[in-house]
C-alpha cells in the first residue's frame, strides 16, 4: 500500500479541485435560476481524472492527432525504467540484507547496510519518478490529446 499513496494523494487533490471549481458555480446557478443547474458531465470528469493536470476545467486545449510512436516510446521508457530499477535492487540492495537475518544484531552492521543502500535507493527513486511523472503522464497526455504540456513550469 505504500506504493499507492501517491496515487491516492493525486486522486484526493483532483477531487478537491473538481469540487472547488464546480460547487460555487452550481450554487450561483441555483441562486440565479432555480430551474437550470449546470452540472459537469461524467465524460468531463473522467477526462480530468486521466489528464495530467490538477486544475479542473470543463474543456482543455486538445491536439488534433495522437502520435502513437511517441506513446510507444514513453511506455518503452517506463518498462525500461522498471527493469533497470529491478536490476539495481537485485544487484545492489538485496545482497546487503541477504545474511542480516542469520547474523546477530549489531549497530555497525545495520549502519553499513543502510549506508550501502542509500545510493541504490536514490537511483531507484529517481527512476520511479522519471517513469511515472515524465513518461507515464506524457504518454497519457498524448493519448488524451492534452495540448498543455507545461508540466515542468
Amino acid at each position: 500500500s505504500a506504493l499507492f499513496w501517491p496515487c491516492q494523494v493525486r486522486l484526493v487533490m483532483k477531487a478537491h479541485s473538481f469540487i472547488r471549481e464546480n460547487v460555487p458555480r452550481v450554487l450561483a446557478s441555483v441562486k440565479d435560476k432555480p430551474g437550470t443547474v449546470h452540472i459537469p458531465r461524467i465524460s468531463q470528469y473522467l477526462y480530468f481524472l486521466f489528464a495530467p493536470t490538477l486544475i479542473y476545467r470543463d474543456n482543455y486545449p486538445r491536439n488534433p492527432t495522437i502520435r502513437w510512436g511517441y506513446v510507444a516510446t514513453k511506455f518503452a521508457q517506463v518498462l525500461g525504467s522498471l527493469f533497470y530499477a529491478y536490476y539495481i535492487f537485485v544487484r545492489l540492495c538485496i545482497p546487503q540484507f541477504r545474511h542480516s537475518s542469520q547474523e546477530t544484531f549489531n549497530l555497525r552492521g545495520l549502519v553499513l547496510c543502510i549506508f550501502n543502500s542509500i545510493l541504490p535507493g536514490v537511483l531507484i527513486l529517481f527512476l520511479v519518478f522519471f517513469a511515472f511523472l515524465h513518461c507515464w503522464l506524457n504518454a497519457f497526455a498524448e493519448m488524451l490529446r492534452f495540448a498543455d504540456r507545461m508540466f515542468y513550469k
